[in-house]
């Protein structure tokens, strides 16, 4: 099933930049735990998000503070039960209108096809690592 889950994980990624909720729900576990990473990059906290209204309030919290969020990945890795990719991610400043790109990183665990676990790293290096890739 590794292939469709690398297949899943980039629907994942295109539907977080279409900021379609109701697609991005669908990919993912019930008890999904996502970690993402730009808060970080915009000065603030790493929150980590638990299950489908964890994903929602993380829906809600990004577009407080950013008007677009597109990851454009690079490189895939298929890892069977866990896909790693990195490339870029590109954020635009709800507020301010200033536009960041950052180096990202994604490591996505998967049970039963759908999305389990979600970490996202601002650096190739970090994410390659936390999928065991290098060391």
């Amino acid at each position: 099933m590794s292939r469709e889950n690398v297949e899943v994980a980039l629907a994942g990624m295109e539907a977080w930049s279409r900021r379609d909720l109701r697609a991005m729900l669908e990919l993912l576990d019930p008890e999904v735990e996502w970690h993402p990473a730009f808060q970080k990059l915009l000065g603030g906290e790493a929150v980590t998000y638990h299950g489908h209204d964890g994903v929602r309030e993380l829906m809600r919290d990004t577009d407080e503070i950013a008007s677009a969020v597109d990851p454009v990945m690079s490189e895939v890795y298929d890892l069977g039960d866990r896909v790693a990719a990195v490339g870029r991610l590109a954020i635009r400043g709800r507020e301010s209108g200033i536009e960041i790109d950052s180096p990202v990183g994604v490591v996505a665990d998967f049970r039963e096809g759908k999305l389990l676990c979600i970490r996202t790293y601002l650096g190739h290096t970090e994410a390659l690592e936390a999928a065991g890739l290098r060391e």
